[in-house]
């Protein structure tokens, strides 16, 4: 607890109420931080231009990808406020990122839980500076920004799926300011910051299966056992308005998901092949399974069965795909739709929570699946690149169940109070009224169709 604290000591009010003369004391701490990675180092142009290239995709991913994946999945009368949802968390987090969100995660801080102030308005970066790759090549220091800046805005946009249609508006910005503020930027510096716990620790998380899908589950989670079950659920059809949009954003979700795991690499070499690779079988792998299942379960495979086998599948692969191989990531993908179905259709039923577009059964239980099977198929005997030195295959799965735990627990305790302090000061959930009616034209004043 006493880390929490230091970090709601931290919060955005401060680097937000921050004067231009902060950041321009700080320019020089910050600059120096970027020489010490490579002093004179000069920028690949091909790493360059490969990360501007993932950044775009990984943006496209979100939107229009997400927006119309997950638009397509609820009723009419709530399309566009979904839509709106993704769009402006995007825009808001984009914001954030670069007044004090980059600092928090990769300020250049000693600590193992947050990456301090240095970096607050984006201090002491000017287009020459550069950020260290996994090898001696460096990139531009903006091109790591927009990277790192386009995860960050996707996490908590997969967020909203769960509590889809019964959700404010304004609640849903409040919430995501705070969220992203003490649950996500510790999180990230935690994985993938050179000082963050779980990175010493050895854990392994190629490209989010903590930081984004195990964050944003949980997130979803606890947030739909708060708001409570829509209304009618059980009663009323509530079946999705168009399968046609969803395909459409599950197909772009997988293309800008290239951007999301090969882009992980930071510069473009055989090992971003190998994160290329496994986006391509674990998905492949993933909707067979799915559709199989259904072919058994229900005597029909279905489109919304093999998009949200689709979905699993890239969800799996999320933080092994650079330490396993194209056949692991086949297995992977096939397992992660076995047990995501099962939460989406036993579990979630068993125990009535409305987990609306089964964003914890997809995303959370996937990330889980995904994180811990990364530390048994990253076995060289597996077809995996082998193992850090002083680890073997039992003590890189420990190593991942501490992260996945260190990631339930502080996303799940995190998300909790903050749901609760956007419930007592806006509210969290609409009126029976005005739900019923629908939000696109309660909240926007708009409908998506006229007919």
């Amino acid at each position: 607890m006493k880390y929490v604290k230091t970090l709601l000591a931290a919060a955005p009010l401060i680097a937000l109420a921050a004067l231009p003369a902060f950041a321009q004391e700080a320019a020089p701490a910050a600059e120096a931080a970027v020489e010490a990675v490579a002093p004179a180092a000069i920028p690949n142009p091909g790493n360059t231009a490969w990360m501007m290239i993932s950044t775009i995709l990984v943006l496209f991913m979100t939107v229009p990808g997400l927006a119309l994946f997950y638009g397509g999945l609820v009723r009419t009368k709530n399309m566009l406020s979904v839509l709106m949802q993704v769009l402006m968390i995007v825009a808001v987090v984009i914001i954030i990122w670069v007044v004090y969100g980059y600092s928090f995660a990769f300020g250049g801080s000693t600590s193992p839980y947050w990456g301090g102030l240095a970096k607050v308005f984006l201090a002491g970066v000017t287009p020459d500076s550069v950020a260290a790759t996994f090898s001696d090549e460096v990139i531009p220091e903006y091109v790591f920004i927009c990277f790192q800046m386009t995860f960050a805005a996707i996490t908590p946009a997969l967020i909203v799926g769960a509590f889809a249609e019964r959700v404010k508006f304004s609640a849903v910005v409040f919430f995501v300011i705070l969220w992203v503020t003490f649950v996500y930027f510790p999180i990230a510096h935690m994985v993938w910051d050179a000082n963050g716990l779980l990175f010493g620790w050895g854990a392994l998380d190629f490209a989010g299966g903590t930081v984004v899908h195990i964050n944003a589950g949980v997130a979803g989670l606890v947030g739909c056992l708060l708001i409570g079950p829509r209304i009618g659920i059980g009663k009323d059809m509530m079946a999705p308005n168009s399968m046609v949009l969803t395909m459409v954003g599950a197909a772009m979700l997988w293309v800008g998901w290239f951007g999301f795991n090969a882009g992980s690499n930071l510069e473009a070499n055989g090992g971003t092949t190998l994160a290329m690779i496994n986006t391509f079988t674990a998905t492949a792998g993933a909707i067979v399974a799915w559709c199989f299942i259904e072919s058994i379960a229900r005597g029909k495979a279905s489109m919304l069965g093999a998009a949200s086998g689709l979905v699993a599948g890239l969800v799996a692969v999320t933080p092994a795909c650079g330490y396993i191989g194209p056949i692991g990531a086949i297995a992977l993908g096939a397992i992660a739709s076995f047990v995501c179905y099962f939460f989406c259709s036993t579990v979630k039923s068993t125990f009535g929570y409305d987990d609306s577009l089964d964003v914890f059964g997809i995303h959370g239980i996937g990330g889980i699946l995904g994180a811990i099977l990364t530390g048994v198929l990253a076995s060289d005997t597996l077809g995996g690149i082998g193992y850090a030195e002083g680890k073997d295959m039992a003590s890189q799965v420990w190593t991942q169940v501490l992260a996945v735990a260190v990631t339930i627990g502080w996303c799940a305790v995190g998300s909790l109070i903050l749901y609760k302090i956007v419930d007592l000061i806006v509210g969290l959930r609409p009126s029976p009224e005005v739900e019923r009616e629908g939000l696109d034209l309660t909240s926007h004043g708009e409908a998506a169709y006229h007919l």
